[in-house]
């Protein structure tokens, strides 16, 4: 299992502690200093089942900034998160070839039981 993980932030957290409170210890990507590369991100939204734009945390400024009321194609907002990958909403679990956002992190228990 491989876990996108945000040190910063306290859903991340959370969801880590919530896995090894059931004793699962995923592999660690911490996606901000090891960047995705874009056939990976592309295909952790097929394993999500999601379009980029469900992908996206609509409350960074980036997004705001950069990226709201514009009609992008679903490559150019994957294009963007490759570049600012705080966009990339967290937590997220992939247990091979399934993948679901640890929001809340009992999402989490759809791949794993």
């Amino acid at each position: 299992m491989k876990y996108y993980h945000n040190n910063r932030c306290r859903k991340s957290r959370e969801g880590l502690a919530f896995l090894e409170s059931k004793n699962i210890h995923p592999e660690i990507i911490n996606y901000l200093e090891n960047r995705i590369s874009k056939d990976d991100l592309i295909d952790l939204l097929k394993k999500l089942k999601i379009t980029a734009a469900e992908l996206i945390r609509k409350s960074e400024s980036v997004y705001k900034e950069n990226i709201r009321g514009k009609n992008l194609s679903n490559d150019q907002l994957v294009d963007w998160m490759i570049r600012e990958p705080k966009l990339i909403e967290r937590p997220i679990l992939v247990n091979n070839e399934l993948a679901e956002i640890g929001r809340p992190k009992e999402n989490f228990l759809k791949i794993i039981t």
